[in-house]
């Protein structure tokens, strides 16, 4: 395993399973199949519906909770409950999370942000992120509160690498994590010829070698499934390495596009969506 090491401190680990889209049974078993196998990031949030799920899935694996690196997000519509972080705890099954984001920049966010200041002051969280925000409110957390963010989450694959944010994070020593990093399954990314010639002379899948291409490229990666062979090959990637020339053909598929992007419309929408039950 390779480790990023945050602006607090604080190593995390760069490869891990996501739960986005997995319904309660299938976080349950996936959290727990990747724990045995040697995953220790789990990534989950309220608006996913499942972190009971994974608490259970934690439980069931066995392995000792200070061992892993465990990641949740509030949700715009809690975002200035006083009582949210106990909630999203409790049903985790835990006293803390190592990272704590905020989900979505609405415009409570700032509220929100100091609920997960008082999380770290009270040992409930060791880290805080932002996922989805915009470089310039990630400025505006650096530059106005207390404890300045330690990562942010967004959308990042090698069509969209997210190379300008990236430097800007470099200057404050923030580190990045991808969601689709697999560009949400597209088999034109993954079918690239480029993947297809690495993954004949590493032995690698294509999947594998975009996932190792992100470990290169200082990204932590949480790709989701609900396959334990497909959960154990997304984390076989450290036994190889790419050299500097293969990183920069890759580099050229950058078409600067992202699959997604929120709207003014979209974010007053979650900002108004309440949380759906969590089994």
């Amino acid at each position: 395993m390779e480790y990023l090491e945050l602006n607090n401190g604080l190593k995390m680990p760069m490869a891990g399973i996501g739960t986005f889209m997995l319904s309660s049974h299938d976080a349950e078993n996936s959290v727990a199949s990747a724990l045995e196998s040697g995953i220790r990031l789990i990534d989950t949030a309220n608006a996913y519906a499942n972190e009971s799920a994974t608490g259970r899935g934690i439980k069931k694996s066995g392995v000792a909770r200070e061992d892993i690196f465990l990641v949740s997000k509030l949700w715009p519509t809690v975002y200035e409950k006083e009582t949210a972080v106990d909630e999203m705890l409790n049903r985790l099954q835990t006293d803390y999370v190592d990272l704590l984001f905020l989900h979505q920049p609405t415009d409570n966010w700032r509220e929100g942000y100091k609920n997960i200041e008082k999380a770290v002051k009270e040992g409930k969280a060791k880290a805080i992120g932002l996922s989805n925000f915009p470089q310039e409110l990630i400025q505006e957390a650096i530059d106005t509160m207390e404890i300045k963010p330690q990562v942010v989450q967004v959308e990042a694959h090698p069509y969209y690498p997210q190379t300008e944010l990236k430097k800007f994070l470099a200057k404050y020593d923030m580190g990045l994590m991808a969601w689709y990093p697999l560009g949400h399954g597209d088999k034109t990314l993954i079918n690239q010829p480029v993947f297809s010639e690495l993954g004949k002379k590493y032995g690698k899948s294509n999947a594998q070698i975009i996932l190792r291409w992100h470990i290169q490229n200082g990204d932590v990666v949480i790709p989701g499934s609900k396959n334990p062979d497909h959960i154990r090959d997304n984390f076989n990637i450290f036994d190889f390495s790419l050299t500097d020339s293969e990183m920069a053909e890759i580099a050229k598929l950058d078409k600067g596009t992202p699959y997604y992007t929120a709207t003014p419309e979209t974010l007053a929408r979650y900002a108004s969506t309440p949380l759906g039950e969590d089994l």
